[in-house]
């Protein structure tokens, strides 16, 4: 095993000249910019938004928006940047192989697999307990024992009554189901469903502004500074989804053109969206009465209009439910690359014959997601999420820094301005985040970690299609 094999980088020109295995470029650029609103909007303006409000700080959480946003950004440029160079499946995956390595490459990828995956199972969770309180305020009751996960209060249930999360699992089998629609048809349902989600946000901003007491804004920072920034690690992970989005490179009908604006603007527009919003949450309701579970529905119904709670209930199932598509999307085509790179068995590359998308492995990882949101109750799902997603960050972050010194003059559609200190900052602010994540996440990763590298020596490293290519 030598160090030159382990860290073998695959190259830009030979990754650019691969020719995929049945994928088609049907994607334009809204298109792409709407898959990635789809994977930012979602329980950031719906709940997450209200509880950071109501218990870490209180107006300030646009500050907190606003700072996780730039941070986001940092990341976001060096994403656009690859995006523009390497226009292949696979996003962080592809281009930590192509600069600093295989066994980089592996574990970005591995992460990535666990993540996404882990991510459609805990959104599915969130969006069952919207369906839920939707159901109850229409008087429909639904049986215990499909409401919630082992081990989850959702009612007296019989002794012996086996329970599972029935919603999230047909969810997250439904969603596998759109994405093997092909592409095309696919991207038109979520494109639809971002709609959607973007006019019931507009509809609470429009309404709402004409509800605000600006005397709700003072004091701005109530838990001060430390609060906002507190609440900036928190809201962060409402502000990603741009680096699932950039995985369906190879689905764009012109991506390196197309896939730099539409990371740029799907984080802009969500942006703008997410601090309009918590503008008017703030400014009807004191942060102290901000609901942190329900803070629109419960807002609207306070100043005399439960009526557009239900529609925000309704567009917040809608809305989230796009995320879903997203990241199982993401980790899907990321899965699929390292499938054709020899890394994981090419069974999984196979594409579908008419629907020319990667049908095996986005049902394997359907049915995994299934299985975490079906009998894993929300809080243990979701400690299997976010370590990965930084690491990633960090890794792209590095990657264009080496990249734009060792081969500064590749031919760039999109350049990371202010280089090499914009990709420092998406470096120091994941790594800061991270140090917010508990022990047991670290011990969930340390395990995923050395799982996968008894795979990558076990299996991956021989099969590689680099290892192969070196043997001729």
């Amino acid at each position: 095993m030598t160090t030159q094999g382990v860290f073998r980088r695959k190259p830009i020109e030979q990754i650019s000249e691969e020719k995929g295995d049945g994928l088609t470029r049907t994607l334009g650029l809204w298109q792409l910019t709407a898959i990635g609103i789809g994977g930012i909007i979602g329980a950031g303006i719906f709940s997450l938004a209200g509880a950071v409000a109501n218990k870490t700080a209180g107006p300030a959480v646009l500050i907190s928006f606003l700072i996780a946003g730039i941070a986001s950004a940092a990341a976001a440029f060096s994403y656009a940047e690859f995006a523009g160079l390497i226009p292949k499946a696979g996003s962080a995956y592809t281009y930590g192989y192509a600069v600093l390595g295989e066994i980089v490459g592996w574990f970005i990828g591995w992460d990535l697999l666990l993540e996404y995956t882990a991510i459609v199972a805990v959104v599915a969770i969130g969006i069952s307990g919207y369906f839920t309180e939707l159901l109850s305020l229409l008087n429909i009751q639904l049986p215990q024992w499909m409401l919630g996960a082992p081990g989850t209060e959702t009612g007296a249930v019989a002794a012996g009554t086996y329970k599972v999360n029935l919603f999230a699992v047909l969810l997250c089998l439904l969603i596998a189901y759109v994405l093997n629609m092909g592409m095309k048809n696919a991207a038109r349902f979520e494109t639809t469903l971002v709609y959607l989600k973007v006019a019931v946000v507009l509809l609470v901003i429009g309404v709402g502004v004409f509800h605000i007491n600006t005397d709700n804004y003072n004091p701005f920072f109530p838990f001060g500074l430390t609060g906002a920034l507190t609440g900036a690690a928190t809201v962060f992970f409402a502000v990603f989804g741009y680096d699932a989005m950039s995985t369906a490179a190879e689905e764009s009908k012109d991506s390196q053109r197309h896939m730099p604006k539409a990371i740029i603007y799907s984080l802009a527009i969500s942006m703008v969206l997410y601090v309009l919003a918590c503008l008017v949450l703030t400014g009807m309701v004191n942060y102290k009465d901000v609901d942190a579970e329900s803070a629109f529905a419960t807002a609207f119904a306070d100043v005399g209009l439960p009526a557009l709670g239900i529609i925000i209930s309704v567009g917040a199932i809608l809305g989230i439910t796009t995320v879903l598509f997203t990241f199982l999307m993401g980790a899907a085509r990321v899965g699929y690359s390292m499938s054709r790179d020899g890394l994981l068995p090419q069974w999984f590359a196979k594409t579908h014959p008419v629907k020319h998308v990667p049908s095996r492995i986005t049902w394997v990882l359907g049915i995994a997601s299934a299985i975490i949101a079906g009998f894993l109750p929300i809080a243990e799902a979701a400690e299997l999420t976010n370590i990965g997603i930084l690491l990633a960050f960090v890794v792209v972050c590095i990657a264009v820094i080496v990249l734009r010194y060792k081969q500064p003059d590749l031919p760039r559609t999109f350049r990371t301005p202010g280089v090499p200190v914009v990709p420092i900052i998406g470096v120091i602010f994941s790594i800061w985040l991270i140090t917010f994540l508990n022990p047991e996440t670290w011990l969930r990763f340390a395990a995923w970690f050395v799982l996968g590298l008894v795979i990558y020596f076990a299996y991956s490293k021989r099969n590689s299609v680099m290892e192969k290519q070196s043997r001729k």
